[in-house]
């Protein structure tokens, strides 16, 4: 029986749970009050040297500061959060330490201070070079910020990761040319696109129901992405996963390990850990967070992963990225996952949705267009 051999890795993850203001389609928890930041970033820091023990694989080489907003710290906060997962976790060999931002608060100023820093990538919500479409969507910043900061950053020699929304209500194809085009004649190293999607209590979601805006059409939705997918494969652009591209070894080594299982720390509201038998989330609230590691008290739910859901989880995770589901990875599973496997998959490698190269099975170009059905297809469901 042959395995694969892995190379045993971690990552950290900082939830920022603060914004200036709010968009329009995001759901993920926030606040626009900065009243208690200085005591959760204390708390934060707590909480790493409560949890230093979280992590069996030792080998840390990701660190990624999420939100919210983590681009609203100030360099000194940023650094008294290293220094402290330096202390407690050793994290002096990582690899990637990256920054979510939003063009709005990287002044020339902050982004020279920040250079200055550990942090070597930035991952930057551009969403779009159209004002229109950052009025609608709410966004803080202008298109001429955002054009700034990446000719800065990009000065500062920061890996630079762009994000865009396609399918934006009244969008049209030179629009979306323009979106991509401008990423791509920065040289941008990586760049995610990921389609507007209607969350519940949202104000997006109350724009729809209130036929105050109109989302698009699944045509528009699919034009728009094939569009993205073949003007970035022609520039040079590798679609190492569903919604992300990036130049020759220039892939997100953090986002990558999620798909790959990797275990990873959560710390901050609402943040998420795994340890490749369990999942937990932390409390999606600052203030009881506040309280609860006040108290040396970690306030996380915490799910057991079942062997249907870990056989599920790595379909799901394994499957939309360029390296695929190799059959191996289900030895460690009872054989009945892999005969339901290979039962299930075989529809769509008639099709040609599902590629097969050295028992490795990855989506065709067409299959990406499908993944989360046939992603739900595979799924072993009691």
């Amino acid at each position: 029986m042959i395995f694969i051999k892995k190379i045993i890795v971690s990552g950290i993850y900082i939830h920022i749970p603060f914004c200036k203001q709010a968009c329009n389609y995001c759901d993920f928890h926030f606040s626009t009050s900065m009243k208690l930041k200085s005591k959760l970033i204390d708390c934060i820091k707590k909480e790493v040297k409560l949890r230093s023990d979280y992590l069996t694989d030792k080998n840390i080489k990701t660190i990624y500061f999420g939100g919210g907003t983590p681009s609203l710290l100030d360099i000194n906060e940023i650094n008294e959060i290293l220094e402290v997962l330096d202390q407690e976790l050793n994290t002096s060999k990582v690899l990637e330490i990256t920054l979510e931002a939003n063009p709005d608060d990287l002044s020339d100023k902050y982004l020279e201070e920040l250079a200055k820093t550990r942090v070597n990538r930035l991952s930057i919500g551009i969403q779009s070079f159209h004002q229109k479409d950052l009025t609608f969507m709410n966004r803080a910043h202008s298109s001429d910020e955002a054009h700034r900061v990446l000719k800065k950053a990009k000065s500062l020699n920061f890996l630079i990761s762009a994000d865009l929304i396609y399918g934006l209500p009244g969008s049209n194809m030179e629009e979306w040319k323009y979106n991509i085009g401008t990423l791509v004649n920065y040289k941008i190293e990586h760049i995610s696109a990921y389609q507007l999607t209607l969350e519940e209590k949202t104000a997006l979601h109350y724009m729809v129901s209130t036929g105050q805006t109109k989302m698009s059409s699944d045509d528009t939705y699919e034009e728009q992405f094939i569009f993205l997918r073949d003007q970035l494969n022609a520039a040079g652009y590798e679609q190492y996963e569903v919604s992300n591209f990036a130049l020759p070894n220039q892939h997100s080594i953090h986002n990558s390990n999620y798909w790959k299982g990797i275990h990873y720390l959560g710390i901050g509201p609402s943040a998420h850990s795994y340890d490749g038998k369990s999942r937990s989330w932390n409390i999606n609230n600052n203030s009881k967070y506040i309280d609860s590691i006040k108290k040396d008290i970690i306030d996380c739910n915490t799910e057991v992963l079942s062997t249907n859901d870990l056989y599920n989880e790595k379909v799901l995770t394994q499957l939309r990225t360029k390296w695929g589901l190799h059959i191996d990875e289900l030895n460690s599973l009872p054989s009945k996952y892999q005969a339901f496997f290979f039962k299930n998959a075989n529809k769509y490698i008639n099709k040609g949705l599902i590629l097969i190269n050295k028992k490795r099975y990855t989506l065709s170009p067409k299959g990406i267009m499908l993944a989360d059905k046939i992603s739900s297809d595979l799924f072993w469901i009691d």
